[in-house]
């Protein structure tokens, strides 16, 4: 009976544009991260960029708590609203931490595999900004929503390995007297593959919350 009496109600479509510029946030986030693995002055100059966009988005999540306290219908169960903006919040949160090891260990050069990182930040980043407006018509897009959030699945696994090889190369690289230098650079590398596990985490989100609604 009541979830007949929910189909009647008007819906607070609001939170998908929420959700949609949240997204935005993550994608300049992940752009200004990858620009700082350009190394050199890029790190410094777009430092910054990386916590503005994460200020951003953190904005925007206490908006979408906010607005889910005081609205009676929402688009799908309160509780899959909370934790998918969480969810996506953890990429931008990870983005931070990331950025701000950097700068910690006073980094500047990096090797091809963090740029490799940085490229499959950016693609879940786009991935997951592609999926997120397609929940506001659930059922005829689910096919397409499950497709990118696969994709997103298979940017993480290659990551994975991105991930395992940079760290042999690491080991071997600063071997005999480079441990300084092996353990600020595998923080970083570890905080970037941690990057793509939040991308993941969102979109097994995003899926649930596919097979609940449609």
């Amino acid at each position: 009976m009541f979830r007949w009496f929910r189909h009647l109600m008007p819906r607070e479509d609001a939170f998908f544009d929420m959700y949609a510029r949240h997204a935005d946030a993550i994608v300049r986030g992940a752009e200004e991260l990858r620009a700082m693995l350009n190394g050199g002055d890029a790190v410094r100059e777009h430092y910054p960029n990386v916590l503005k966009a994460e200020d951003d988005a953190d904005a925007i999540t206490r908006e979408v708590i906010q607005a889910m306290r005081r609205t009676f219908v929402t688009p799908f169960d309160r509780g899959n609203i909370q934790t998918l903006i969480s969810r996506m919040d953890d990429a931008i949160d990870q983005m931070k931490k990331a950025a701000k090891s950097i700068v910690l260990f006073e980094m500047t050069a990096f090797d091809p595999d963090y740029h490799r990182m940085g490229d499959a930040i950016v693609r879940c980043a786009h991935l997951l900004r592609e999926a997120v407006p397609l929940l506001v018509r659930m059922s005829p897009n689910a096919g397409r929503i499950n497709e990118l959030c696969e994709q997103i699945r298979r940017v993480e696994g290659d990551a994975d390995d991105i991930h395992e090889a940079g760290m042999i190369d690491l080991f071997r690289r600063c071997q005999p007297d480079g441990v300084l230098r092996f353990i600020a650079a595998r923080e970083v590398l570890d905080q970037l593959e941690r990057i793509v596990d939040r991308f993941d985490d969102a979109a097994n989100e995003i899926e649930g919350i596919v097979v609940e609604h449609v």
